[in-house]
């Protein structure tokens, strides 16, 4: 297929894509990456910002900030300065949010960032742009550094890392909020919050309460959405007024075998125009109260997957969903739900088990092999050694997903060490 194909629609290029991976299909997308007309998507244009004929990602407020941002933002947890293309072609698919860390890939992300903007510096205004910072001392420094690397002199939102206890939020709420009151006095940053991966519910609750947090990135997904304690968070988050962003929506395993059903779920999506992976996305993109999904999108055809995702008007049917409920009830042993205090209360020393799940999923789902061990090599000897040698069996019998937890633990000492 080409873009002389004058038959080619927006929903067969949807299925197409389902059906053969995106891959397949790289080249048939010359009409949409080089700005053509996609012939058959009237429809989608009158419901979508365009650019001329080309559908953008739709939008949504940011919260009460007063911004609107595409539902779909490009996660740069990858090496982006050996991967510029992907940047151009997210900003022509209106894809404007891009999400960093000062720890990505060793800061070749933030760089990749900083090289774009440094041959393209017309189009810093067009992104919203946030980036992450471990809690400490050095906030400030860590915060000037990345504004070095990407070469701007302020980021729309900027993320204290990974916070997963509500007693790190009481103990350094005042020290957090007076950075960020420093910090946009001087034009450095516009909003300010946190990201976190485990005790998703404590966290954003605990959010909701202050004044000063206007952004949380959080673990969110068609595994975790019904639960009852995520839903009650995030409605509070929701009418603080506190832009949400979900990640982690793929909802991938920390251990990968074939799960009942799995196959017959993914005949059901591609029978109705849409892989199970961006079904998955519609899933979350149904809850209006998240602002935005990030995803990685460390290559072209992963971009393009997620971006035909986005615009495609298709929602999801209730056969659809009782499908993603179906699938996520027979994988759930296979999925760490971050619920961290729940298993790591029941082990002397409370080890790091849903961080270590993480590490795993990163190693097995996402091919961050590296990242994945060095996150790993950066625990305490002693902490790796209880992971070796622990007794996780009160916490397997707490597990609500009920995970072989201490096979796992030392499974990533094998596999990460």
């Amino acid at each position: 297929m080409s873009s002389r194909s004058d038959d080619l629609s927006r929903r067969d290029f949807l299925k197409t894509a389902a059906a053969c991976g995106a891959g397949s299909i790289l080249a048939a997308a010359g009409d949409i990456a080089l700005g053509q007309p996609a012939a058959g998507s009237a429809e989608g244009a009158q419901s979508q910002p365009t650019t001329g004929a080309v559908p953008l990602v739709p939008r949504r407020l940011f919260g009460t900030t007063g911004r609107d941002v595409s539902i779909l933002a490009l996660g740069g947890i990858f090496d982006i300065t050996a991967n510029q293309l992907v940047l151009k072609q997210a900003l022509k698919w209106g894809i404007d949010y891009w999400d960093t860390a000062a720890s990505y890939v060793d800061g070749k992300s933030e760089l990749g960032i900083g090289m774009f903007f440094g041959a393209s510096p017309q189009e810093r205004k067009r992104v919203f742009l946030v980036t992450k910072s471990k809690d400490g001392p050095e906030l400030e420094s860590s915060l000037n550094r990345s504004l070095e690397r990407m070469k701007t002199d302020y980021v729309d939102v900027f993320f204290i890392h990974d916070v997963s206890q509500t007693s790190v939020i009481e103990d350094r709420g005042a020290a957090w909020k007076a950075f960020a009151r420093k910090a946009k006095a001087a034009k450095k940053i516009r909003f300010f919050g946190f990201s976190t991966h485990s005790n998703m519910a404590p966290c954003l609750q605990a959010a909701s309460k202050l004044d000063f947090i206007d952004a949380v990135i959080f673990r969110y997904n068609f595994r975790r959405m019904d639960e009852a304690d995520d839903k009650a968070a995030v409605e509070a988050a929701s009418k603080a007024g506190i832009g949400l962003t979900a990640m982690k929506t793929q909802a991938k395993p920390s251990r990968r075998e074939q799960a009942e059903g799995e196959l017959t779920l993914l005949d059901q999506f591609t029978q109705r125009g849409f892989s199970a992976q961006q079904a998955a996305l519609k899933a979350v993109w149904e809850d209006p109260r998240i602002a935005s999904l990030c995803s990685a999108m460390y290559t072209l055809e992963v971009l393009q997957s997620n971006y035909l995702a986005a615009i495609d008007k298709t929602q999801l049917s209730a056969a659809d969903r009782a499908a993603l409920r179906e699938y996520a009830q027979a994988s759930c042993w296979q999925y760490c739900a971050g619920c961290a205090d729940t298993c790591q209360s029941a082990v002397a020393g409370r080890p790091p088990i849903a961080d270590v799940m993480r590490y795993l999923m990163y190693h097995r789902e996402y091919g961050r092999v590296e990242d994945a061990q060095r996150m790993f090599a950066e625990l305490p000897a002693s902490v790796r050694a209880a992971l070796a040698h622990g007794d996780f069996s009160a916490a397997e019998r707490r597990c609500p997903q009920r995970m072989a937890i201490g096979r796992l633990m030392r499974e990533a000492c094998d596999v990460l060490a």
